[in-house]
């Protein structure tokens, strides 16, 4: 099929198969896909609203035995810029997250084998004692797969259940990167296959805990493999919605570039065309993921604004702090009035929302937000 036809047949409320994914990505008509996301999007979204979350990444560990290829943040067990935070210090990030109107916290760290089961349920169960309306948006697969590897004989489920017990509320996509093997093995050979990140996924969603999804480009993979990675993701929210479990799976799909500086893989930037092209494709191709975010994280805030006439409805987190990616070169700083700017610019009416997207606060015309703490990342 052409990507007329392609695109025709997704105007249709047809779904779209891996070959039709794949001649999208193929093509480099970015604006006509775009245009297609962006009607796809008001379906799901006719009002004119783009929300964002006020959250903070805490990255409590940079201790991780996977060594990612890609990843310019981590630190081998035993090197001496290892480090775990104390549990006040990580309270008080917390407090100054909400002193300033947060709601969600992403803590997430390397896959430090010097910590116990415990410490996580401990820590999570201490927070919430404290804090007891903050959203602990928490901990990717791989940290949750390497839980159940020191949890002296736990399965994944009964890992899940006991942290989400002690106060993980949902789980986000982070480390899924490509969701194929072939790729997987080329830039990190110890972090499992691409089932084991959906495992984790797949059981998160069983026991009634929505998640988010992700898919990092840039590496080298194969159209085929990012078109993979998408009919993945919407194959395993098909078995979450039709299965009638009480959460409602992946909350929101949320595609970025790798970034490639102070890293062991040596590529060039995707290009932000690249970006909004994946983005555009992705929301044609999710039919049963409803938000999008925008990730202004790596593409930069004027990016960003673009990004919301290719198929988002979200500007992602206003992070009030991020290591991971500033680790690899690519630093932006926002405010809330930014974003708010942005929003507009973009012909939007921007609203503060909560991590399962519940509408917290509308900031009609030019009102400004009550604190210009800086986020940055």
């Amino acid at each position: 099929m052409t990507v007329d036809q392609i695109l025709n047949k997704a105007l249709q409320g047809q779904r779209l198969n891996v070959e039709d994914t794949i001649t999208l990505f193929e093509s480099d008509e970015i604006e006509k896909m775009g245009h297609v996301a962006n009607q796809i999007m008001l379906r799901h979204h006719p009002e004119p609203m783009t929300t964002f979350v006020v959250g903070r990444n805490v990255n409590y560990t940079n201790v991780c035995d996977v060594y990612c290829r890609f990843c310019a943040f981590y630190r081998r067990p035993g090197s001496e810029e290892g480090y775990v935070l104390d549990d006040e210090v990580i309270l008080n990030k917390i407090q100054e997250t909400v002193d300033v109107g947060g709601t969600e916290i992403l803590m997430q760290g390397g896959t430090n084998p010097n910590l116990k089961f415990s410490y996580y349920t401990d820590l999570l169960r201490k927070i919430k004692q404290r804090f007891p309306n903050i959203t602990m948006h928490s901990f990717s697969p791989a940290e949750i797969h390497k839980m159940k590897e020191v949890s002296d004989g736990l399965t994944l489920e009964e890992v899940i259940r006991q942290i989400h017990e002690a106060g993980l509320d949902s789980l986000p996509g982070g480390g899924a990167e490509i969701l194929d093997d072939r790729t997987r093995r080329k830039i990190s050979r110890l972090k499992g296959s691409w089932t084991d990140w959906m495992d984790v996924m797949k059981t998160a969603h069983r026991i009634g805990m929505n998640t988010t999804a992700t898919m990092v480009i840039g590496f080298g993979e194969e159209m085929e493999e990012r078109a993979l990675h998408l009919h993945r993701v919407r194959d395993a929210q098909d078995e979450c919605l039709e299965n009638g479990y009480s959460s409602k799976g992946f909350l929101a799909f949320i595609p970025w570039t790798f970034q490639p500086d102070n890293t062991n893989m040596k590529r060039e930037k995707a290009t932000p065309e690249e970006y909004l092209k994946t983005l555009a494709i992705s929301r044609i191709t999710l039919d049963n993921i409803p938000n999008f975010q925008s990730s202004w994280v790596t593409m930069g805030p004027e990016i960003g604004k673009l990004s919301l006439s290719y198929g988002c409805n979200d500007f992602g987190s206003t992070m009030i702090e991020e290591n991971v990616v500033s680790a690899a070169g690519t630093t932006h700083k926002v405010n809330i009035d930014l974003i708010l700017q942005l929003i507009r610019e973009a012909g939007k009416v921007p609203a503060q929302r909560d991590t399962k997207y519940n509408i917290l606060k509308v900031y009609h015309e030019t009102e400004k937000a009550s604190s210009d703490f800086v986020m940055q990342n």
